[in-house]
């Protein structure tokens, strides 16, 4: 496996990790090393206490233009069972990426721009925050393939843009702007392209600098909360609150309300 097929850096300072897709002359397309790679390069952060927050982007001048073309064309030769388990495989190791982005408790910042497309679409979909760049376009395009869906796309769609947009990009896989993805909630913030970087690497400051794990369980009731009757959402509520203030940052967000100053929270 090619360790520099997702890079990771980490900023200490900042307490910002930033996950790069780093096949860049395939527009990021995934293939079987960038999904074991972006799996095990989560599962590292997910993990790491010193982590605080993540950003998600892509090398070059595109974020991910869905699955590698290349990988599919050449499973065609393929009995079908053979067919199946390579691709079973490869989306697997997909999925699990994306349960960790969900299942992670701390921020995840996805930084898109040029081509969002395929499982590119669906992963940027799971990630808690998404800016993106004025040059940025979208589609799910897996209709134009001749399949459905994967990578979460028909849970999240639905319950950020509602079911008749939500059909409407699915079924016809038309490719749209930034500033209609702005519209449609499915980006936060739309950036001049030289800005991105930037505008990504101050966001995530601020959301490392904040309560983490407070985040990280607001992040958690949000997920859950579509899945709940509003007595298990308020019992759920209440026993994070309840966890929230016992720890410190509790403590030094309320002081700091107090007398009138930014809380520096520690992040425990």
């Amino acid at each position: 496996m090619s360790q520099n097929t997702v890079l990771l850096d980490f900023n200490a300072a900042t307490g910002v990790a930033t996950l790069t897709l780093n096949r860049p002359e395939a527009l990021n397309t995934l293939d079987y090393t960038l999904a074991a790679c972006l799996r095990e390069a989560l599962g590292r952060v997910e993990v790491d206490d010193e982590v605080r927050a993540v950003v998600l982007q892509g090398a070059g001048e595109h974020f991910m233009a869905g699955g590698d073309i290349k990988f599919f064309h050449a499973t065609l030769d393929k009995a079908h069972d053979e067919r199946r388990e390579l691709i079973e495989r490869l989306i697997a190791d997909a999925h699990e990426s994306i349960i960790r982005i969900r299942r992670m408790e701390k921020p995840v910042i996805a930084s898109v721009r040029g081509a969002v497309a395929g499982f590119g679409f669906s992963l940027m979909n799971s990630c808690d925050l998404v800016i993106a760049a004025i040059d940025a376009y979208f589609t799910m395009a897996y209709c134009n393939i001749g399949t459905s869906p994967d990578g979460g796309g028909t849970y999240n769609l639905p319950r950020v843009v509602g079911l008749k947009q939500a059909m409407e990009i699915a079924l016809l896989g038309e490719r749209f702007d930034a500033r209609r993805a702005l519209e449609l909630g499915l980006v936060n913030r739309v950036f001049p392209k030289a800005d991105l970087a930037d505008s990504a690497r101050m966001l995530a400051a601020r959301l490392a600098a904040g309560p983490t794990r407070a985040l990280g369980r607001t992040k958690r009731l949000l997920n859950e909360s579509l899945n709940c009757t509003l007595n298990e959402q308020l019992l759920a509520e209440q026993e994070s609150f309840v966890k929230c203030a016992v720890e410190a940052d509790f403590e030094l967000g309320v002081r700091a309300f107090v007398e009138k100053r930014r809380a520096l929270f520690s992040g425990r």
